[in-house]
């Protein structure tokens, strides 16, 4: 299992759009992916679960990866975060 934080980075948080786009990527994935924070974790394949999280920007979120292609699960979510959802800023 692969356990990180990550920091959210873009200027609208984990708005509707972009936690669609991390629903997205988890959901290609066969591991198990898990986020949260303050001990409330959801299904990070869940659009509703995430958006629940109110992450706005400087949210540290956690992460659990679990199952075989746990490895590239977490750097596809990782790179997904780094490069701001897609968006400008």
């Amino acid at each position: 299992m692969i356990e990180k934080d990550i920091t959210i980075i873009n200027q609208l948080g984990l708005h509707a759009r972009a936690a669609t786009k991390l629903a997205s990527t988890a959901g290609r994935f066969a591991c198990t992916i898990r986020t949260g924070r303050n001990g409330k974790m959801v299904d990070a394949k869940s659009v509703m679960s995430l958006m629940l999280l109110a992450a706005c920007k400087g949210t540290t979120l956690s992460f659990q990866f679990h199952g075989d292609d746990e490895d590239d699960a977490y750097e596809a979510v990782l790179t997904l975060i780094e490069n701001r959802f897609g968006e400008e800023k």
